[in-house]
């Protein structure tokens, strides 16, 4: 049985307006190796996660592994996987998706690809528990996505050429579970009708490359202004995004991390951000970051 290597790219998800809809593959990665072992699961890994997240057979990347295997009706093996973490954990910008996609991805591979894309995505929103960050993990690019009574629907639209996504990564970890706790249960019909007018004002500005109106696009009323108080400076960091030039600017997922979408001077957008969140009292770093239209890849190491 061969040793496979994958790499799976960051994600943000929701884009201001597009909750639990809208997804972004980024170009920063994940890597895994997988190798089958005779002894027990070993999980190495080194980068962001390294000293936190399991080394042993409760990894997410290990579960992954199980949950394809269980699939086509086999036990999964001891394996010896080493992963080599640039996604910043609990931040919004799909750590835990890359482990998922990751894992099933490479399992597929291990036993030669028994199953298709779209049978591996359908196990991956069933581990996640929603489709928006692990489509564009697994697919890359952006993602539209929607779950129906008959399965998962994906459609992938072309970003603007030339288009940037700018994220300011606060010294604060965000779990999704917190985040989505302090969600109300029930939103004004004023509150619906708003975001469903930015969400589908922003997939036509980036269909038709419209990005002036991103900053009217992006804004959000259902999610970000009941996450705000879990990220220092985020109002600020917004707003200083938008006057350093950003076309428009958002939480990324369930945060910390936020995000502005440019074709305009990257520097002056991250250096604004981060101003913000010191200025609140807390540390962050800021990075450019081109789309990934690749998703997931794997190598099989003969």
């Amino acid at each position: 049985m061969n040793e496979v290597e994958v790499s799976i790219p960051a994600s943000t998800t929701n884009l201001g307006p597009g909750f639990d809809a809208l997804g972004l593959a980024l170009r920063l990665h994940n890597r895994m190796r997988l190798r089958p072992a005779s002894g027990p699961v070993n999980v190495e890994v080194t980068g962001e996660g390294a000293g936190t997240l399991e080394a042993g057979a409760e990894n997410l990347v290990y579960q992954a592994v199980r949950r394809l295997y269980r699939e086509v009706g086999q036990e999964a093996p001891g394996l010896e996987i080493r992963l080599e973490n640039a996604i910043p954990v609990s931040r919004g910008l799909g750590s835990s998706s890359t482990a998922i996609v990751g894992g099933l991805v490479g399992a597929n591979a291990l036993l030669g690809e028994p199953l298709d894309r779209e049978q591996v995505l359908a196990l991956a929103v069933e581990m996640e528990g929603h489709p928006d960050n692990v489509t564009p993990a697994l697919l890359g690019g952006f993602q539209v996505t929607s779950l129906t009574d008959e399965g998962l629907i994906h459609l992938r639209i072309p970003p603007p050429a030339g288009l940037r996504a700018v994220v300011c990564i606060p010294d604060i970890a965000v779990s999704t579970a917190a985040a989505r706790s302090v969600l109300p249960s029930a939103y004004s019909r004023g509150d619906a009708v708003f975001n469903l007018c930015r969400a589908s004002l922003l997939v036509a500005a980036l269909l038709t490359g419209e990005t002036a109106v991103l900053r009217a696009a992006m804004q959000d009323r259902i999610h970000q202004p009941y996450r705000a108080a879990l990220v220092p400076g985020f109002e600020a960091a917004l707003q200083g995004a938008l006057d350093a030039g950003a076309a428009g600017a958002c939480l990324s997922g369930s945060g910390s991390t936020m995000l502005a979408l440019t074709t305009g001077d990257e520097a002056a957008i991250g250096a604004a951000m981060v101003a913000a969140v010191v200025q609140a009292g807390a540390g962050a770093r800021w990075l450019a970051l081109d789309v990934d239209e690749d998703g997931a890849v794997v190598t099989v190491m003969r």
